[in-house]
């Protein structure tokens, strides 16, 4: 029996072939990985996955989608399905003696920001993402400082992961077919960080504020937190817009915050 997407899970399922052999080569798994795959749908990125002997965990919300999965993946003894809002989910709980995590998923849209925020929480428990988003996401996290998509999304998953925009998908490579295009990114956690003086916390706090209000100067949007002098310690123009720094002056300005 077919399933019918459902739109309050934002479901959109893979069905075009060379797709998903070129998500499976970019993955390219090998027995010794743990993946992790969010919302794996009717399970066709799966299926080019689990057949490599890795580890694999898959995390659903769709009650008759967990049984179509249960049905076409339950004889490998590798494959674990948890029934489990990804929003919710403790992914630690998953890590076995200390192995990285790979994390890959087709995110709705309506999910994708904030599931991207609380896995850069886990950063240093995964090797990898993989993961198909609207092209309009993934240009902001691959965004460079002076680009007009470069904000608080693109700042604080540089500053945790390297990232790499890997292909376009078209809405005719889905069913039903979305209005908009995706794309596939990499983000690979720094195992060595760049920026190892500065809090994470405090600095998603300034990169909030320096982009609450994207027309207006840092001066006006920094207004009783830090002076002009103090913007100016940090090396930063108060008369600047935060969509012209670089992830430096987010750090400087954070250590003036501070």
């Amino acid at each position: 029996m077919s399933h019918t997407p459902r739109k309050r899970f934002g479901q959109n399922f893979l069905r075009d072939e060379a797709v998903i052999e070129a998500i499976a080569s970019a993955i390219a798994p090998d027995k010794s990985h743990h993946l992790i795959e969010i919302g794996p749908g009717e399970g066709a990125i799966t299926q080019a996955l689990v057949a490599s002997g890795c580890r694999f965990d898959a995390i659903e919300l769709d009650r008759d989608l967990r049984t179509r999965l249960l049905a076409s993946f339950s004889t490998y003894d590798t494959f674990t399905l948890h029934s489990a809002d990804a929003l919710q989910f403790d992914f630690e709980s998953l890590q076995q003696d200390g192995q990285a995590l790979r994390v890959i998923g087709n995110l709705p849209y309506n999910i994708s920001t904030p599931l991207l925020f609380k896995l850069l929480d886990y950063g240093s428990l995964i090797a990898d993402m993989h993961f198909m988003l609207q092209l309009e996401v993934v240009e902001r996290l691959a965004a460079e400082p002076g680009n007009k998509t470069w904000g608080r999304l693109g700042v604080m998953a540089q500053f945790q992961c390297e990232v790499e925009q890997l292909f376009e998908v078209p809405p005719e490579a889905f069913f039903p077919p979305p209005k908009v295009q995706s794309a596939i990114i990499r983000l690979t956690p720094r195992r060595t960080p760049r920026w190892t003086q500065v809090n994470r916390e405090v600095l998603s706090k300034v990169v909030s504020r320096a982009f609450s209000q994207r027309r207006k100067t840092l001066r006006n949007n920094f207004k009783s937190v830090l002076t002009d002098a103090q913007i100016e310690a940090a090396g930063v123009d108060p008369n600047a817009r935060a969509e012209t720094l670089t992830i430096d002056d987010f750090v400087a300005l954070t250590e003036s915050y501070t």
